[in-house]
């Protein structure tokens, strides 16, 4: 796999950075810091950036086809407009005050799907033990609907990859490892989940892209300090060492979108280890010969 050399596009010092978008319409990079309680836009081309506080912990975002975006929060998933209010369009677990929403991505169908975890974030922004298995993934459409789409319970909820196949890639970053799944669409239901035998020793699985051959980026979280990069019959490439330890999303952006924009955390590090390793929280971007497919839009 050829890559050039990985630059930090953005010194964002996020304590989460998480779900990197490209808007192709406004060729800028939107993604949410969670503990930072923040959503951020950067245009790459500029160097210009903003951001805007979000009233609980943003955990993903999305693309809407009509304009916008669509935001999961802390407990609910709402729509958005930048300097606008966060309008609530579906509490997928309002039984569960305990869980959190996490990862979050917009399905090829125009849906919003969304992933639960046992909240491991203090009131005060520190780290909690959450060992419980009681993350699950839900399918929200326009309407506000949510449907579970599997009885499979989660540590922590992760990846959402659709492939060519019809295959639904998903992860669990508690358990370390990556899922092959069948999606009945009819019956709104994940079917037949296979664990991937994967070889990978560095890290733990966070969020992932997709190139147009179908290939599949995976941050390695807790000390991988690499994108993962699996075919698309989903064996082991390469990877892309980087100068972080915890890359946590990644998407293509760019005119051509060749180009891959990586965030990264912070979170629960000390003083020493921020020092020693400064782009901790950073937006990373390495040039690629491969390029990407577009986000999906909601509705």
């Amino acid at each position: 796999m050829s890559y050039g050399t990985v630059r930090t596009a953005f010194d964002a010092r996020n304590i989460v950075g998480e779900s990197i978008i490209w808007s192709p319409q406004e060729q800028q990079l939107y993604w949410v810091d969670i503990v930072g309680s923040a959503i951020h836009r950067l245009d790459p081309a500029t160097g210009q950036h903003a951001a805007w506080p979000t009233p609980e912990l943003p955990t993903s975002i999305g693309l809407c086809r009509n304009g916008g975006f669509i935001v999961g929060l802390r407990h609910r998933v709402c729509m958005w407009t930048p300097g606008g209010t966060f309008n609530t369009l579906a509490i997928p677990e309002p039984d569960l005050p305990e869980n959190r929403l996490n990862e979050g991505v917009v399905a090829p169908d125009g849906s919003f799907w969304v992933g639960t975890m046992k909240d491991n974030i203090a009131t005060d922004g520190s780290p909690m033990d959450a060992p419980d298995r009681t993350g699950r993934l839900y399918r929200i459409t326009s309407d506000g609907t949510a449907h579970v789409l599997t009885d499979h319970v989660f540590g922590i909820t992760n990846t959402m990859v659709w492939t060519d196949t019809d295959a639904f890639i998903t992860a669990d970053t508690a358990r370390n490892e990556l899922y092959k799944v069948s999606y009945d669409p009819k019956q709104q239901l994940l079917t037949d989940m296979e664990t991937l035998p994967l070889s990978v020793h560095n890290g733990l699985p966070d969020g992932s892209t997709q190139d147009t051959e179908g290939n599949i980026y995976n941050c390695r979280v807790a000390g991988g300090r690499q994108i993962a990069i699996l075919s698309a019959d989903l064996k082991w490439v390469d990877s892309i060492p980087l100068p972080c330890q915890s890359p946590t999303s990644c998407t293509f952006g760019g005119p051509d979108l060749s180009t891959l924009y990586i965030t990264s955390a912070r979170f629960g590090m000390s003083e020493a280890e921020l020092a020693e390793s400064p782009n901790e929280g950073s937006v990373l971007a390495v040039k690629l010969k491969a390029k990407g497919r577009a986000s999906h839009l909601f509705g």
